[in-house]
């Protein structure tokens, strides 16, 4: 079966018309599995919409145009537009092959600017890769009705035959051959090898902006810089960042209900969220919701929200402060007890949702990233902020990244809070973000306590993640005599990477004690080292990646974020007890998978971690 991005789920047959799902059934069921077909997703400066997009490696590619029009509405027909009859009356409409052909020269226009799409030897020398065409699909209108229409020669120089697919050549008990045959006489072209997986990439790249990955892990999708778009050829990038076709088709595919995605460190749940925060934007009126655990998160994802435009649409808090909002927004005092201030916040928040003094269905749609580090009563929570009107969910979560979560309230049916994601779960096992020698290193390490097991789809599962990034350097475990040299070889390994031109914002210190963290921070500053150090709320809230400086901060603290280069620092102060044991295996895995390209471990004292570490590097 072909791949259909997006799929025929009810919200993608809801925009279709009936002879669409009649050939987006046969184009699913008649084709093979290498094919992919896209249906109504804009391409170009112009944002055309050619119905569907067909794309085969070693076929090329088709641009579709489907009309549901009936013979005895077609009065006049010419090589330019058609005469339609109404219920307005007689209406003028651009010939369908006019606007597919459009459609296809643009995109194939766009394709041939990239010299690694273009032919580089032969007859075809400076054309595209592959071959390509387009056609019309008449959906209620038999091969015999149109022939009747018209002379046979008039009828060739306004819908030439081979162009045109017809009621009675879809039909339900229709030949997959047939079928198939019918759409590549379409072709125009017939040259070229099979297209590799990095030329069938970087032909979605141009196609479809919208999945492009920029160099700080984030999508570009509906960027508006129009000046970018317009001299793409500058910015043509010698290796392209896009995400995977399952990723594509989970985010195209959110609909309506709840969803939960379960995926693996740097499979790019986080980049599914920004995208499905861009769509909710453009299609809901009520505000969105995206939730997360951690301070520093919350404010990178701020930023991309801000920097898309959609900030008065799409609301982003860490949970806590989201609950403090509530508070103050509604003017409701907190309950007085001997709690911290935050668990105090929560308590009343419930508390006052139950008596109604705080309104539910209060947003369009909810977010959760991080859901492993969420309680049961606060999911139990948020999910009543949904509308359900439009019953908009979506959840993702990492069970081996879940640091905060001491007494595992992860173990725990999701349909109990609410959540009903039964049918509607997804897993992203393929991680993007680390080369396959940090994931291998940090699994490895990890694997002795975080078991992989399985579990149904009301059930938070662990899974093992695949690699799918580019090889790298092997980490580095260098042990030191005492802390003040392990801060000076800190310093000085940041010095060396600027000197050989890595820019300071692509380096971070992670470490798990906040003493840790001031200690390097001023050793930095004596070395005259740029540096943010993320030790408090406001610091955290005001993160800002782009700036030039190294950032600082805790294991806690750098969950969801990336950076190229990570020194993971003093392990050896991490509590190492058999009850503490996997809590800090834990830390050390979400901390040494921040890496994306280098990872260096220090400590200047040793425990079990050490060891195991070491053992590693000796032995992988």
């Amino acid at each position: 079966m072909a791949e259909i991005i997006p799929p025929l789920n009810k919200n993608t047959l809801s925009r279709m018309t009936s002879g669409e799902k009649r050939l987006a059934r046969r184009l699913e069921s008649l084709l093979e599995d290498d094919y992919l077909v896209w249906y109504d997703i804009p391409i170009g400066k112009k944002q055309r919409y050619p119905d569907f997009i067909i794309l085969h490696p070693s076929r090329g590619i088709l641009f579709l145009e489907v009309k549901d029009w009936k013979i005895d509405n077609l009065k006049r027909i010419s090589k330019t537009d058609i005469e339609l009859l109404t219920h307005q009356g007689l209406v003028s409409k651009t010939h369908p092959l006019e606007q597919v052909r459009a459609c296809a020269y643009e995109a194939i226009h766009m394709l041939t600017q990239d010299k690694r799409l273009q032919q580089t030897s032969g007859k075809y020398q400076g054309s595209l890769i592959m071959p390509y065409g387009w056609g019309v699909v008449w959906t209620n209108i038999t091969r015999q009705q149109m022939a009747n229409s018209m002379p046979e020669d008039a009828l060739e120089q306004v819908l030439p035959d081979h162009l045109m697919m017809y009621q009675d050549e879809m039909r339900e008990n229709v030949d997959a051959e047939a079928f198939q045959t019918q759409l590549w006489n379409m072709f125009h072209y017939t040259f070229g090898d099979t297209l590799t997986l990095p030329q069938i990439d970087r032909i979605r790249w141009y196609l479809f902006p919208e999945v492009r990955i920029d160099d700080g892990g984030q999508i570009t999708l509906f960027a508006h810089d129009d000046e970018s778009k317009t001299n793409i050829t500058q910015t043509i990038p010698d290796i392209i960042r896009i995400m995977d076709i399952q990723q594509e088709q989970l985010a195209r595919s959110l609909g309506e209900g709840h969803r939960v995605i379960h995926g693996v460190a740097g499979s790019g749940k986080t980049l599914i969220l920004g995208y499905r925060c861009l769509h909710l934007a453009a299609t809901m009126h009520k505000p969105i919701l995206v939730l997360c655990f951690n301070i520093t998160l919350a404010a990178k994802l701020r930023a991309f929200i801000s920097a898309k435009g959609i900030d008065g649409q799409v609301q982003v808090y860490h949970f806590h402060d989201w609950c403090a909002q509530q508070l103050r927004t509604y003017h409701i005092t907190t309950i007085t007890s001997d709690k911290p201030t935050y668990e105090r916040h929560v308590e009343t928040v419930i508390q006052a949702v139950a008596e109604g003094n705080i309104p539910r269905a209060q947003y369009g749609a909810l977010l959760i990233d991080e859901g492993h580090d969420f309680e049961e009563t606060w999911l139990k929570l948020i999910v009543q902020m949904v509308d359900p009107d439009s019953n908009s969910l979506l959840m993702l979560y990492d069970d081996a990244q879940a640091i905060y979560n001491k007494k595992k309230q992860l173990n725990f049916a999701l349909s109990h809070v609410g959540i009903q994601a039964k049918g509607r779960t997804t897993i992203l096992r393929l991680n993007y973000r680390n080369t396959r020698e940090i994931l291998s290193f940090a699994y490895d390490f990890a694997q002795q306590y975080l078991n992989p097991t399985q579990a149904d789809d009301d059930h938070i599962p662990l899974i093992r993640p695949e690699a799918a990034g580019k090889s790298g350097e092997k980490p580095e475990v260098r042990l030191f005599p005492s802390l003040q040299e392990e801060i000076g070889f800190t310093c000085r390994c940041l010095q060396v990477w600027f000197q050989k031109g890595v820019p300071w914002s692509d380096m971070a210190v992670i470490y798990n004690q906040h003493w840790q963290g001031e200690r390097i921070a001023q050793a930095m500053r004596k070395h005259h080292i740029p540096c943010t150090l993320l030790n408090t709320s406001n610091n955290k809230k005001a993160y800002d990646s782009n700036m030039p400086q190294v950032t600082l901060l805790t294991i806690h603290s750098s969950k969801g974020l990336e950076f190229p280069r990570v020194i993971l620092f003093g392990i050896g102060q991490l509590k190492d007890q058999a009850e503490q044991e996997q809590e800090g295996a834990s830390l050390l895995y979400v901390g040494m998978t921040r890496a994306q390209e280098c990872l260096l471990v220090s400590a200047s004292s040793t425990n079990k971690f050490t060891h195991k570490l070491q053992e590693l590097t000796v032995n992988p």
